[in-house]
């Protein structure tokens, strides 16, 4: 018998994506609040209604990955692929559906909608690949 100490919090699989889940929803509010004082001082209630439609599109779908694989980490490794694959088509047919939606209405800024998604896009996914890569976990037991 070996005399290592085992420390269950760094046993757990779960621990790196759920961190990274924090992480990123912790930057998804922060470039909300951020793009909501720009957007919104610079062109006032379409700024807003732009940066909440691209927060809700591009962090929300990358938290929704992640949550979807948290959800599934016990099961097998094909129910978990299943699932992603599944929250992949139906997150393609609500974005399709929602831009074919507001499409021609123009209660809405385009800017502040593109660089919303985009920033939402690169930085939550940015936290969540730095909270998984610098989880303490154990390799070998």
């Amino acid at each position: 018998m070996s005399d290592q100490v085992v420390n269950p919090d760094f046993d757990d699989p779960r621990l790196p994506i759920q961190r990274a889940v924090s992480l990123g929803a912790k930057a998804l509010l922060a470039i909300t609040i951020v793009s909501l004082a720009v957007w919104g001082g610079m062109k006032g209630m379409p700024g807003v209604w732009g940066v909440a439609i691209g927060a809700a599109l591009g962090g929300g779908f990358v938290l929704f990955t992640a949550g979807s694989v948290l959800l599934t980490a016990k099961s097998t490794p094909t129910t978990t692929i299943a699932v992603v694959l599944g929250g992949w088509l139906i997150k393609l047919i609500v974005l399709i559906g929602v831009l074919a939606l507001i499409r021609d209405l123009d209660f809405y800024d385009t800017w502040a909608l593109f660089i919303t998604v985009v920033l939402a896009l690169v930085v939550t996914l940015g936290t969540e690949v730095w909270g998984v890569v610098t989880s303490r976990v154990t390799y070998v037991s």
